[in-house]
């Protein structure tokens, strides 16, 4: 008669009629609710338009029924509130990077007040958020200055790359070349060392390879060298041969000149006396003729040697008197003589 009596429950009831009468069917099924659109001030005083979607369900009829008029209408209020309340928590750019955050926030705060109502909010979803068309515009505007910002930190660190590769192929370029040039003087020194032991160069027969632009031959050291340097050394070689070649046929044809023997014969008893002179200067080892006081013997025995090496008389000897004419034997005495008397006094 006015007042609470039961809760019906699933299945058959019997209600007395005029007494009993059904007051309020509540569904226990998920409830969805549009939340309407609803503008929202954040932290960083930018006005935005939003709007969501609530899923709540009932979970006590009798306080559903009794402890609030329209329990829809009360939860989709709350929503609301709690929506702008949670939103001017947050600057703009978190409201976009954390929706999650704030639906969890907006569930929480509608759950502890709707308690009392018997109802329990689900979840709550954030559908659109609308901002003003010159927020958009300075939103473009620092997206793109980002980008511009992130293609020239990329472009620096790719030219940065580059430079640090090219001088660490440099460094390594002018290491290995150094180590190269360090081992071919250790090669050069062994080669050298070899040879000294051995006591000279082994000669053989030549390893000729192509290089760069020229072709390089190896010795038995394994040292290279190239062929315009072998070239040189002929060329040098070939003049000097020409030259003494020139001297000797210059000397053969004074040899053939009026006293060309005698002089010849001069030329090597100063040289005999010479090399006599200079034997104990430089070395250890002295070879002494048998009589060394007697000039005159060394510079007949120096007159010996050329004649028995051109095959010709030497002047002085007999037979040169016996053959020549007394005149020539005379200057060639007395040549004699006066070159003995130099080397005694001298």
């Amino acid at each position: 008669m006015g007042r609470f009596h039961r809760i019906l429950e699933p299945g058959l009831n019997i209600l007395i009629p005029v007494l009993d009468r059904i007051r309020y069917v509540q569904s226990l099924k998920e409830i969805v609710i549009n939340v309407p659109e609803q503008s929202a001030v954040t932290l960083d005083n930018v006005t935005l338009q939003i709007d969501g979607v609530l899923y709540l369900r009932i979970m006590d009829p009798y306080k559903a029924s009794y402890g609030v008029e329209d329990p829809e209408y009360a939860v989709t209020q709350l929503a609301q509130t709690t929506m702008r309340s949670e939103l001017g928590k947050l600057s703009l750019d978190k409201v976009f990077r954390e929706r999650e955050s704030l639906n969890a926030s907006i569930v929480d705060a509608i759950n502890q007040a709707a308690d009392c109502w018997g109802i329990r909010c689900l979840r709550y979803e954030i559908k659109d958020i609308h901002v003003p068309p010159r927020v958009k515009e300075s939103m473009q505007m620092q997206v793109e200055a980002e980008r511009r910002k992130r293609a020239t930190v990329l472009e620096s660190e790719g030219t940065r790359e580059s430079a640090i590769n090219v001088a660490e192929g440099k460094k390594q370029a002018q290491i290995l070349a150094s180590e190269a040039e360090k081992a071919e003087q250790i090669n050069q020194a062994a080669g050298q060392e070899r040879v000294e032991a051995e006591g000279g160069v082994r000669h053989g027969p030549l390893k000729i390879g192509a290089g760069a632009g020229s072709l390089w031959y190896f010795d038995f050291m394994g040292q290279a060298s190239s062929v315009p340097s072998l070239a040189g050394e002929a060329s040098a070689v070939l003049a000097k041969a020409k030259a003494k070649a020139e001297a000797i046929r210059i000397l053969a044809a004074a040899l053939t000149q009026h006293n060309g023997d005698a002089a010849a014969s001069l030329t090597v008893a100063e040289q005999y006396v010479s090399a006599f002179s200079k034997l104990a200067k430089d070395s250890n080892t002295i070879l002494l003729p048998s009589n060394p006081g007697d000039v005159t013997s060394m510079v007949a025995q120096a007159m010996g040697v050329y004649g028995a090496l051109t095959k010709a008389p030497v002047p002085g000897t007999p037979d040169s008197l016996s053959s020549g004419s007394s005149r020539d034997v005379q200057g060639t005495d007395a040549s004699l003589d006066e070159e003995l008397d130099r080397v005694k006094m001298s």
